[in-house]
């Protein structure tokens, strides 16, 4: 038996569901159009009204929308509805520390609910299960959209947010959750404490449901051999939706992107230029009928392939491969957008130069994340100031910018090896995209 929560859509013949795309694009650019400025200016300027976008095969037309652009017009610059209409925002840390915050209409509240159903469904879920949900909660979008999807199942849903594995343990255990829904790393972690605690033989776990940051097919193996389930991948990102956007079904064959919600495409990062399936490029979605804040065109920076050979799922919605690395600089370190821009202006705000290496790994299945920064010599000759007192102040102001704790080594003048072409910054010795 399939496991599907909307089969009429999730399975709809693809010259339909491209004719329903067609329809939701043409009103979606009359809706920006009419009430967005910043669209309005950036049609304008490429010369386009929305008469001139007669369905998908248009939407090559269109300008793009950047994570820059957000930047500049925030944070109402996008908002398409009046904010009244607005019932809660969600927000990604930004490059320099001005975070891109989404506006969410309560339909489009409804939307990503419906989108995270789909997935819990292809997971195995019903009414009849208990999803444990400990993604973080507040600003970022994982522990909502899993609550939500949760909720339009039927699931009993425990709203565990992220941290205190006792807690989460006792939980698991008393009532018998069924589906995890965290980061992958934290999923590791879990596993790990259940076999410290022998507590195996007390986890009903069949399945979970992880995201939020790259993981490998290994990691997936462990992580299923350590919890006794199958591990599910699931795709989004805060600009567009939040979880969701797309998910695996039970073929783990790539991850369906929920088409009659987000138009997908893959370009040449360099020229823009539209690549065909199969050819890895970047990433780029357009919000079908979010009202509140739809992105035409956003380029996500996420490098991967689109096939539509069929899959023996039953859905006919096209799939995207995970995410096989960045056209930026940005990682992602415990589930978190880290750009080195970020950790560079703390360390100039402190007074450091820029003589500094960040060093990612990954342990255990855990990230690990560690700067290293030297001292300028005036600091070196501050008698006064320890390094353990520099360390700390250094850490505290990474927490507050990037929201995770970062290990923090300040060293003397000249320990880090100078590179005679461009500076290495980022040392990530992560096997992330195999």
């Amino acid at each position: 038996m399939k496991n599907y929560y909307q089969p009429e859509i999730e399975t709809m013949p693809t010259a339909q569901l491209r004719q329903l795309q067609s329809d939701k694009l043409v009103k979606q650019i009359a809706h920006v159009y009419d009430n967005c400025k910043a669209y309005r200016e950036k049609m304008d300027q490429a010369g386009l009204k929305p008469e001139d976008i007669h369905g998908i095969e248009d939407i090559g037309k269109l300008p793009f929308v950047t994570k820059d652009d957000l930047k500049e017009a925030y944070p109402y610059g996008y908002l398409s509805v009046p904010l009244s209409d607005c019932v809660r925002i969600q927000s990604t840390s930004g490059t320099t520390g001005k975070r891109v915050v989404a506006f969410y209409s309560q339909e489009d509240i409804d939307i990503w609910d419906e989108c995270c159903a789909r997935a819990i469904v292809a997971a195995g879920g019903t009414k009849d299960d208990v999803v444990h949900v400990c993604y973080g909660y507040g600003l970022f979008t994982g522990g909502p959209g899993l609550n939500g999807g949760s909720h339009m199942v039927g699931s009993l849903t425990l709203p565990m947010s992220s941290g205190n594995t006792d807690r989460q343990l006792q939980f698991m255990t008393d009532l018998g959750s069924t589906i995890i829904c965290c980061t992958p790393s934290y999923a590791a972690n879990l596993g790990e404490a259940i076999t410290e605690r022998g507590l195996k033989d007390q986890i009903k776990l069949k399945a979970g449901i992880f995201g939020a940051e790259p993981w490998t097919e290994e990691m997936r193996r462990d992580i299923e051999a350590t919890l006794g389930i199958k591990a599910y991948d699931i795709y989004g990102l805060t600009e567009i939706s939040g979880p969701g956007v797309s998910f695996e079904c039970e073929e783990q064959g790539g991850m369906h992107i929920q088409e009659d919600h987000f138009y997908a495409e893959i370009i040449n990062p360099e020229t823009g230029e539209a690549l065909p399936d199969g050819e890895i490029g970047e990433l780029v979605f357009t919000s079908l009928d979010k009202k509140a804040y739809p992105l035409i065109r956003y380029r996500t920076r996420d490098l991967c392939y689109l096939t539509r050979e069929k899959c023996s799922c039953g859905r006919t919605h096209v799939r995207m491969h995970k995410p096989m690395g960045r056209s930026d600089d940005m990682m992602v370190v415990k589930g978190v957008n880290v750009w080195p821009s970020q950790i560079e202006q703390v360390l100039f705000d402190q007074g450091y130069q820029a003589n500094y290496q960040i060093m990612v790994d990954r342990v255990d299945n855990r990230d690990t994340i560690e700067v290293q920064v030297e001292m300028t010599p005036e600091m070196q000759k501050q008698r006064d100031i320890s390094v353990e007192s520099r360390e700390k102040k250094v850490v505290a102001g990474l927490k507050s910018m990037l929201g995770i704790k970062v290990d923090v080594k300040v060293l003397q003048p000249k320990s880090i090896v100078r590179s005679e072409g461009k500076a290495v910054r980022v040392v990530d010795k992560r096997d992330l995209y195999k």
